[in-house]
């Protein structure tokens, strides 16, 4: 489930990067970077625990399910709050730097 979750949101965030000029001045490659490191990082997991597993890896329990689905949400959000914190820092339009300027 987190796999599964954080490929959509590398797939999501690749698209809207490829579409959108607005969105790679918002620096939302760096997101894409973290979608696709996310996503690979749990594919070499999932492997491991495959071989590990063997069986028991196709027929997970609802709670299993569910804690993945936790952790990939988190994983999600945390990946969102670091490139937020990124694009305030390096402030691509300026917005932060001239609203501070006026204070």
């Amino acid at each position: 489930m987190t796999l599964l979750l954080t490929v959509l949101a590398a797939v999501a965030v690749t698209l809207i990067w490829y579409n959108s000029e607005k969105a790679r001045t918002l620096k939302i490659g760096i997101l894409c970077y973290m979608f696709w490191g996310a996503s690979l990082m749990w594919l070499v997991d999932a492997i491991f625990e495959y071989f590990q597993l063997k069986e028991e890896f196709f027929t997970p329990t609802f709670q299993d399910m569910l804690n993945d689905a936790f952790l990939g949400l988190s994983v999600i959000a945390l990946a969102l709050v670091v490139w937020i914190v990124i694009v305030l820092i390096q402030d691509p339009k300026g917005i932060v730097r001239k609203n501070l300027v006026r204070k």
